[in-house]
């Protein structure tokens, strides 16, 4: 069993072939990718001189699989990125495109939260959710469509409306029929 607390070593042979020293097995470029999936720590040697080449294992599995399928990376991008080497710019635009990375890794971690989340929940709960949120809705449209409509021609087109049935068609209290505070309450004492 291979010790979790250090990264396993891969030694790459002249040979060409991968030795998994955790396992003591050779293995191919798809086991590598899939222990990066699996997010398991690792570094990959050149047994003759023992140079840590792990980056470069890691370009030619991205390599692959660029050729395969539908690529990451469009060709204006690939040429973004050869342009920055070279240029005093190029340590702060590896450290960028680390750092946006690692957001979107953490924003598509949280999407997928939610959607657990979602997910999980009881269908019939869910359902009685949306049924309560469709009713009220319904309901607000429908007393929308109770008050009557004035169309805005007809009250200018016609004689001017009184204050009270302005009041009704806006849904407010007339101005001549509000309360007054009355004396008695201004003049009590407490």
């Amino acid at each position: 069993m291979p010790n979790m607390s250090e990264p396993r070593t891969i030694k790459k042979y002249p040979n060409r072939r991968l030795y998994d020293t955790a396992i003591s097995s050779y293995i191919t470029l798809e086991d590598v990718k899939q222990l990066v999936l699996d997010r398991a720590s690792f570094h990959v040697i050149d047994a003759r001189t023992n140079t840590d080449i792990t980056r470069g294992i890691l370009l030619q599995i991205i390599s692959e699989q660029e050729e395969q399928g539908n690529p990451i990376f469009t060709t204006e991008v690939l040429a973004h990125i050869i342009r920055f080497y070279g240029d005093t710019l190029q340590g702060m635009m590896g450290n960028y495109l680390e750092k946006s990375l690692q957001a979107f890794v953490d924003q598509q971690h949280l999407f997928r939260e939610q959607m657990r989340s979602f997910i999980g929940k009881n269908p019939l709960t869910m359902i009685s959710d949306l049924v309560e949120h469709n009713l009220s809705l319904w309901k607000s449209v429908n007393e929308r469509l109770q008050k009557p409509y004035v169309p805005p021609e007809a009250i200018t087109e016609s004689a001017p409306l009184s204050s009270q049935q302005t009041a009704q068609i806006e849904g407010s209290t007339p101005v001549g029929t509000r309360e007054k505070p009355s004396k008695a309450r201004k003049d009590k004492k407490i």
